[in-house]
């Protein structure tokens, strides 16, 4: 049993998935990356290609800071001062997304506003998901996680709907609720979709408090500059044992590929449903409720069948059913499915992508709560923010992959469905890498 101190903690910790999903709901996925590809580029083959590379060049970036922080994180102690350094980052980023007007000429400001808040936000996450182990006995972390991961999902859930019935402006220049949108924002002008930027930064402002008041930090073990030396030194040495481990070195590899993959799915589905289906943001938007709802929800269960039946069988379950639905996904355009040709103003495109998102948004939930518990079970115990930095290395060390594999085949074909074909094959890989990790039952 907990502690009610340890409730305490571990609900603060709860708060900071609450604070940060709505970056990857609204930023991301359903509202701004859809924006800015059918609304700011106004070309959809481009704005993709565009997206894509920015956030290669920003996983990119992650695969060389995050397990370096990571180390020295370790090393030195407090995870509290790094965390609110991302933070101000991250709102300051999220911010200034309101700039991106429609057919602005000057689209790079834009990708660099973006790319540097969501590498902070990234990175933050690192020293978060270290966290885990202090909170409770390592036979509950699944649990813990899988709650932490539906509560975020339901903050992610809430900013959504905050969006979709005050401020984001359909093609009829009014809100779901037939509304023009709050604050006499501008239609014309997409000024109630632009607030999502401003919303995001206030809206992780304001419920990361709960974590910094209720999560104690480590406590400091070295001064500043001797913890990066010590943490660079460390970093190397677990490095070098990397290959005698197979388990681990497995289960980075894997989750290197399949991570990539759901990640290209979350960045590039609004996109694909902008350009391929023509949706709305209003559509979207749905879709993304749709979304949400069903990762709440898995991602809460999983987090009780993790505990049950280990995270390696959860995994294993959630990375198929994503192979199913991305082949789906790309087997369906406007007009086929499959090759076979649909009536015309067939609504069925439409009914099978809401239902992929809704199993992407379940299983992605779950893969992602379980991912980070089966971590814990392989990382050594004073070394657990070094894990989580390899981790996030693994995640990013091919993040780059996934949008440049996406960005080549789009580019390529002049396809935008056939570009997020690479997916895919990621998903397999990495499905593939699991069968040489351990369960987490092996090492109890």
């Amino acid at each position: 049993m907990t502690t009610p101190t340890n409730r305490k903690a571990i609900w603060g910790w709860y708060f900071f998935d609450w604070a940060a999903q709505p970056y990857h709901t609204l930023l991301v996925t359903f509202i701004f990356g859809p924006y800015f590809v059918s609304s700011v580029v106004g070309d959809p083959v481009l704005g993709q290609a565009l997206w894509a590379r920015m956030m290669w060049i920003v996983g990119l970036f992650l695969a060389l800071s995050a397990p370096v922080l990571g180390a020295i994180a370790d090393s030195n102690g407090p995870r509290k001062p790094w965390i609110a350094l991302f933070s101000v980052v991250y709102i300051v980023c999220a911010a200034s997304l309101w700039i991106a007007t429609p057919g602005m000429n000057n689209f790079s400001v834009i990708l660099v506003a973006f790319g540097v808040g969501f590498a902070a936000v990234e990175l933050a996450q690192v020293l978060i998901n270290a966290i885990l182990p202090t909170l409770g006995p390592r036979e509950e972390l699944g649990r813990i996680s899988g709650s932490g991961w539906a509560f975020g999902y339901v903050g992610g859930l809430l900013t959504l709907i905050i969006m979709l019935l005050f401020l984001a402006e359909g093609e009829n220049g009014l809100t779901l609720l037939g509304t023009p949108p709050v604050f006499g924002l501008d239609a014309a002008a997409r000024e109630g979709t632009r607030s999502v930027g401003p919303l995001t930064a206030i809206w992780y402002a304001v419920f990361l408090i709960p974590f910094f008041l209720w999560v104690p930090d480590v406590v400091q073990k070295s001064n500043a500059g001797g913890a990066i030396v010590k943490g660079l030194r460390e970093l190397k040495q677990t490095l070098a044992n990397l290959p005698n481990n197979t388990s681990l070195a497995a289960y980075l590899g894997s989750s290197m590929f399949y991570r990539d993959a759901l990640n290209g799915l979350y960045t590039f589905g609004g996109i694909y449903a902008a350009g391929v289906l023509g949706w709305s943001v209003t559509q979207i938007g749905i879709f993304g409720i749709v979304a949400i709802i069903t990762g709440a929800i898995f991602s809460w269960l999983g987090g009780y069948a993790d505990r049950k039946y280990g995270p390696k069988v959860v995994i294993t379950c959630s990375v198929v059913a994503l192979i199913i639905v991305c082949t789906l996904i790309i087997g369906t355009s406007r007009s086929t499915f499959f090759g076979t040709v649909l009536s015309e103003g067939s609504t069925f495109p439409d009914s099978l992508f809401m239902f992929c998102g809704a199993v992407i948004g379940g299983a992605g939930g779950i893969l992602q709560a379980a991912s980070r518990t089966m971590l814990v079970h392989q990382a050594e115990p004073d070394r657990v923010t070094e894990a989580f930095g390899l981790y996030a290395l693994s995640g990013r060390a091919t993040a780059f992959l996934a949008p440049a594999l996406i960005d080549l085949v789009t580019t390529l074909t002049s396809n935008q469905r056939l570009g997020l074909t690479p997916v895919i094959l990621l998903f397999i890989i990495g499905l593939v890498l699991l069968f040489w990790v351990r369960s987490a039952e092996e090492y109890r």
